[in-house]
């Protein structure tokens, strides 16, 4: 996906708020907050963590100069090994206009040496939202993975997949149905975003999606 057509497809399905969340890199991010600019679309800035225990996790925040403190930490403990385009596919950095820049020669498909808690505990440290991702899922959700929840993170919202639907949550998954859950198509493909999400807040930052978490106004369609 190029940025102007991340932005043009949101827009078009009344979505005004997205997130980019590239698996363990945060390259692309600027690009697509410049593509909306003067559009209406709030894009935060954000990742998704693989971590050691093999489980996904969404990473959000205000601004650039925090998701790249991550990157930061994300460079120093990915595993050094070279991407393989012939097996696991090119990892193209772009533009705002989806002009190619560079490929990313590192392996992004890959745990980094960061357990669920230290990711947490950056995470907040930077001031983001730490959001467990697709959770159902059998394949890196953190209720498959792991088979609990854990109670030394405050886990202030988890994500579900698109492939399950809220009022199955109590008699599959018990143990999360009393946290605050959001939906996401996870989308790798144009097609798959889908703006599943609605909240009411004030202004478009981390705090307020917090607290409309917290108020448990925040509603799965």
């Amino acid at each position: 996906m190029i940025p102007p057509l991340i932005v043009e497809t949101a827009l078009s399905r009344g979505i005004n708020l997205i997130a980019i969340t590239d698996h363990n890199s945060s390259l692309n991010v600027e690009s697509v907050i410049k593509a909306a600019r003067g559009t209406g679309l709030v894009v935060f800035p954000g990742m998704e963590v693989q971590t050691r225990e093999e489980v996904h996790t969404i990473c959000l925040f205000d601004h650039m100069e925090q998701v790249q403190s991550l990157q930061k930490v994300i460079d120093k403990k990915i595993p050094k090994l070279q991407n393989q385009p012939e097996h696991f596919g090119s990892q193209l950095i772009v533009d705002e206009t989806g002009g190619f820049i560079r490929f990313e020669d590192q392996l992004l498909l890959t745990s980094v040496d960061l357990t669920l808690s230290e990711l947490f505990a950056i995470v907040a440290m930077n001031d983001g939202l730490f959001i467990p991702a697709h959770v159902d899922r059998p394949g890196f959700g953190l209720i498959k993975t792991l088979g609990f929840v854990p109670t030394d993170i405050d886990i202030e919202v988890m994500e579900l997949s698109s492939n399950i639907t809220l009022a199955d949550v109590p008699s599959r998954f018990p143990q999360i149905k009393r946290i605050p859950l959001i939906q996401s198509g996870d989308a790798h493909r144009l097609n798959e975003i889908l703006g599943l999400n609605q909240l009411e807040i004030k202004n478009p930052t981390i705090k307020e999606i917090k607290s409309s978490i917290h108020q448990n106004s925040f509603l799965i369609e």
